[in-house]
């Protein structure tokens, strides 16, 4: 599912990439709330938060809020920059180097998250933003932006406008495309809301640990799509040969 883009994208990819991704997300969520009481998928809180603190002239608070936007926005940055310095070498594997940083990031808060928890669980929010930041850069460049997956603001309002244009949209063409459009954002939504239960489950009897499980997850989906890339290449070498 990383290793497919442009042309060679389809509805099938779109449904694997949003399921894992929300699912990641969802997980990410609950248990970065959980851990250090800090949003953890997304901004639109903390800037609220942030204009709130500068407005009392918090401004020691208010930084950290500053903060917590410029993680979220650095990860988006450095996913999309990597992402353009490997379509300069192997384009098949853009969405690779990615991919395999926000799952050393999700390793590292899993493994040392919970020593941290009640000294310093600004670092903790700080690089989950990072990582999901990241993560939200990756599904919009892999989805040619029709996939958001940290967080369901735009995903509802999507969801909202595409549902009312049904009474409208007569043409079966245009009709079929959007029901499909309408189903996959469901399928975001079923995801993300199965990885919040699922990180809050395990995060009883894990707590941060259960940062590991997503991590994971990215990890095989990448070893999972290059073990289907060599079978193709080597299917299409001996289907070549006997020709």
């Amino acid at each position: 599912m990383f290793t497919h883009q442009g042309n060679a994208k389809n509805l099938s990819h779109d449904k694997q990439i949003a399921s894992l991704l929300s699912f990641v997300a969802g997980l990410v969520n609950v248990a970065g709330f959980l851990s250090v009481q800090r949003l953890t998928t997304n901004v639109t809180g903390h800037f609220a938060f942030f204009i709130g603190e500068v407005y009392q002239f918090h401004f020691a608070n208010s930084f950290i809020y500053f903060f917590y936007i410029l993680c979220f926005f650095l990860g988006s940055f450095v996913s999309s920059l990597l992402v353009e310095i490997m379509i300069q070498k192997n384009e098949r594997f853009v969405f690779v180097i990615p991919t395999i940083t926000e799952s050393f990031i999700l390793f590292s808060v899993g493994l040392f998250g919970t020593a941290l928890v009640e000294n310093k669980p600004n670092l903790i929010a700080f690089s989950l933003l990072f990582a999901m930041g990241l993560q939200n850069s990756l599904v919009t460049r892999i989805s040619d932006a029709r996939i958001r997956t940290t967080h369901l603001t735009g995903l509802f309002t999507d969801l909202g406008i595409e549902l009312s244009q049904l009474f409208f949209y007569r043409a079966q063409e245009q009709h079929d495309k959007l029901v499909i459009t309408i189903w996959l954002r469901l399928r975001i939504i079923a995801y993300f809301f199965t990885g919040g239960i699922a990180g809050g489950v395990f995060y009883v009897y894990l707590e941060l640990h259960v940062l590991l499980i997503p991590a994971t997850m990215l990890i095989v989906s990448l070893l999972y799509d290059s073990i289907k890339v060599k079978l193709i290449s080597w299917k299409l070498q001996h289907d070549t040969a006997e020709k």
